[in-house]
């Protein structure tokens, strides 16, 4: 999808909130000790590749606190549609570019246990002002 699509429907999702824009809310629990390989990879390559693929980064985070601290990473993103949340997904993870990235940094063993994913629609209340 054209970034110009993307800006278009991501300007009037936040202008409305029936619009179809759908926020995802990712959770990734990583294997001891990998958080900060998880950290990198996204840092280096995997935020460029979801733009590649449609997928707006919207905001990432780690926990303050322990246990989580050390081996979670939190993070929002945003698709135009449900719809295109599946299409921009299949596309990510057949990529060829994705697939040498995430083998590279698998190298010595597994970094994620477990993603939790929940998509979520804004709200008329919402303010992205922070």
């Amino acid at each position: 999808m054209p970034a110009t699509a993307w800006a278009a429907g991501h300007s009037k999702a936040l202008a409305d909130p029936s619009a179809e824009t759908a926020f995802e809310l990712r959770v990734y629990h990583c294997y001891e000790g990998k958080l900060p390989d998880l950290l990198k990879r996204f840092r280096e390559h995997t935020t460029k590749l979801f733009e590649k693929h449609g997928i707006k980064n919207v905001a990432y985070w780690t926990p303050m606190d322990d246990p989580a601290k050390s081996n979670t990473l939190i993070y929002i993103i945003a698709h135009p549609s449900r719809e295109a949340a599946a299409a921009n997904w299949k596309a990510f993870q057949a990529d060829p570019e994705w697939i040498a990235v995430r083998d590279k940094s698998e190298a010595n063993g597994k970094i994620v246990e477990k993603v939790d994913s929940t998509y979520m629609t804004k709200t008329d209340f919402s303010n992205f002002g922070l």
